[in-house]
């Protein structure tokens, strides 16, 4: 288990440019949406990711809605873990819903450019670049909590779209450790 460190505001989104589930190339433009961009390093086999990846799937709708960018990275080890692997990602598309890119970060490179730590890690950033949101989706852990609770991304990201800036107050997310490729 691992927690995201605090917010590096104003911190500018890498670039990258990493392949989806089926092959198609996209570049950190590419995703970047109007009134900001949403970064999450995710996985298919984490408990913490299967427990809010329904209500990643609804916020990302509802925060393209408002103009925010969205795309989901894996980057543990596929060969490591399986389920990790381009077909566990495809299931897992289905499976949660998701209408955004989900790239596959095969050299582990975008995550470390990142400095990802953990499944789910939410990077948010203003349309000019900088970061202003590195917290939870919800109070869920491994376990889905009720479907009632704080909306913390959606909340953040939504500030964003309409202010450029993020919450002061930030609640670290947490989850499984990136899977790093041994040496």
């Amino acid at each position: 288990m691992a927690e995201t460190p605090v917010c590096d505001f104003g911190w500018p989104m890498p670039d990258f440019s990493l392949p989806d589930t089926d092959g198609k190339v996209w570049t950190a433009a590419d995703v970047r949406g109007e009134k900001g961009t949403l970064i999450v390093f995710i996985c298919n086999h984490c408990p913490y990711v299967k427990a809010i990846e329904r209500k990643l799937a609804r916020d990302a709708r509802d925060l393209k809605a408002l103009g925010i960018g969205v795309a989901a990275i894996c980057s543990n080890d596929a060969a490591a873990y399986p389920a990790d692997g381009v077909p566990g990602l495809r299931e897992q598309i289905g499976r949660a819903g998701f209408d955004f890119p989900y790239l596959v970060d095969e050299d582990q490179s975008v995550a470390r450019a990142f400095g990802a730590v953990c499944t789910p890690d939410f990077f948010g950033f203003a349309a000019e670049g900088g970061l202003q949101y590195r917290g939870r989706l919800d109070a869920s852990r491994a376990q889905a909590g009720p479907e009632d609770l704080p909306r913390d991304l959606y909340e953040a990201m939504k500030q964003v779209a309409e202010t450029g800036n993020g919450p002061a107050e930030q609640v670290p997310s947490m989850g499984c450790t990136i899977k790093w490729k041994t040496a």
